[in-house]
């Protein structure tokens, strides 16, 4: 493993995350990552604001970032720490789709001007799937957690 790739020894910034997720605007929901151990854990940030374009209709005049897209930036983060623990160059990473969500937990609302802290472990990867437990918290507190399977894409 290069050094880019074993550790961090600052803030990798959305610049990065664009060369190793496939995600873009409006649905990019990583902003950077702060930790990075490889093949164990990662954690990153995504800043909530209300000019994320869900907020419209999400709710009008009570806006509430939905939960099922807390869990797709957890699953970004997972996607993440398999794409920083390769070896492989960044043009050769595989693409890992989420395929199940388990044990899903919301605790509360995440609102503009909250800032999700995304913690992902590796739990195992086996014959190309990767097993991962997430939490995301605001201010310390749990406000999501989940057990997330994902697979890589067979072309």
């Amino acid at each position: 493993m290069n050094d880019s790739t074993s550790s961090l020894d600052k803030p990798l910034d959305v610049r990065r995350i664009l060369d190793l997720l496939p995600h873009r605007y409006p649905f990019l929901l990583v902003d950077r990552v702060v930790e990075f151990e490889a093949g164990k854990r990662l954690k990153a940030l995504k800043n909530v604001t209300i000019n994320e374009p869900f907020f419209q209709g999400h709710f009008p005049g009570h806006p509430v970032m939905p939960g099922v897209l807390i869990i797709e930036a957890l699953a970004q983060a997972s996607g993440l720490l398999v794409q920083l623990s390769s070896e492989l160059d960044p043009s050769q990473h595989p693409l890992f789709y989420l395929v199940k969500v388990d044990k899903a937990r919301f605790a509360r609302i995440v609102a503009p001007g909250d800032q999700l802290v995304l913690n992902v472990e590796q739990k195992r990867m086996i014959r190309r799937m990767g097993q991962f437990w997430c939490q995301a918290l605001v201010d310390g507190q749990p406000v999501a957690e989940a057990e997330l399977l994902c697979a890589e894409r067979n072309d």
